[in-house]
């Protein structure tokens, strides 16, 4: 009996000492810190199991207009690689002490590319009040400033994160991606020609200018039911532009996309995905938004 209790001691130890071992190995992994889920995708993608991404936005929350508490910022800090978006995006980083060395801009490639917004302040529920900064941010919508992106996100991985493997590979991978993206973008424009479309929320800039649509936006709060107000906005709208399609942020409510169609409106969800989305991924996000753009057309 006592032989039995040793050897199941010995074995109990053992499983214990891996289970510390396992748990060490992850913790030394190198960890990026990201301030949207498309930069978290791209650091996934590119690192693959060899890295861990800190990327930490609520599912509710904007991670354009996210603050994070003391915690976050802390584990931010020690991370071995920051990477903003640039454009305005995230306005807290430049209120924060982050090491410099460690950061990347990851749009600075295209910054004098940016577009110029008319400057707004308003509310959008837990994210409080906030002021569109005048530079519209959202740069990963024409997928090409995408690829720029991620290109700018594999070059500063290599320099700080020697020991990460096959970096150069994966972003091939990842730009074969967006670079299908891109086309589907393109043959949705073809599609669309030259018909106005109304988006729920100021968020597609970049898309518009990328791939010539013609996007009239409002200024809706994502997942609120529209007011009386809104709607007769939209209306005026529609009349005035004869549009056909109604992009929204997320997903709206049966009877939202009914009075839509009583104005002769197709909706169509295309979630600009600044956080992580509840399935899929950004590249599967996008593919059902743009194949269901290039649907309504026929």
């Amino acid at each position: 009996m006592m032989r039995r209790s040793l050897i199941a001691s010995v074995l109990l130890m053992g499983f214990s000492l891996l289970q510390a071992a396992g748990t060490a190995l992850a913790q030394e992994r190198p960890r990026i810190a990201t301030v949207n889920y498309p930069l978290a995708y791209f650091a996934e993608r590119l690192g693959g199991g060899q890295i861990e991404v800190l990327f930490d936005v609520p599912e509710d929350r904007d991670p354009a207009f996210w603050r994070p508490g003391l915690s976050a910022i802390t584990a931010i800090q020690a991370a071995e690689l920051i990477a903003l978006n640039g454009a305005g995006f995230a306005n807290w980083t430049s209120k924060v002490s982050l090491p410099r060395s460690r950061l990347v801009d990851t749009s600075a490639g295209f910054s004098d590319d940016y577009i110029a917004t008319q400057s707004l302040t308003h509310s959008h529920g837990a994210d409080g009040e906030h002021s569109h900064t005048g530079t519209a941010s959202y740069t990963w919508l024409d997928f090409k400033q995408a690829a720029t992106q991620a290109d700018a996100l594999a070059t500063a991985m290599k320099r700080r994160l020697p020991g990460v493997e096959n970096i150069d590979a994966n972003l091939q991978a990842l730009n074969a991606d967006l670079a299908l993206l891109d086309q589907l973008a393109a043959d949705a424009a073809v599609a669309l020609q030259k018909n106005t479309l109304i988006a729920t929320h100021p968020r597609y800039q970049y898309s518009a200018r990328a791939y010539g649509l013609n996007i009239d936006a409002l200024d809706w709060d994502a997942g609120e039911t529209p007011s009386d107000e809104q709607w007769a906005e939209l209306a005026q709208r529609v009349d005035d532009s004869g549009a056909q399609v109604l992009l929204w942020e997320s997903a709206p409510t049966t009877e939202a996309e009914a009075r839509a169609a009583q104005m002769g409106l197709t909706s169509v969800v295309f979630p600009p995905l600044a956080n992580r989305p509840a399935e899929g991924d950004f590249v599967s996000g996008m593919k059902e938004a743009l194949e269901a753009l290039i649907a309504v057309s026929k």
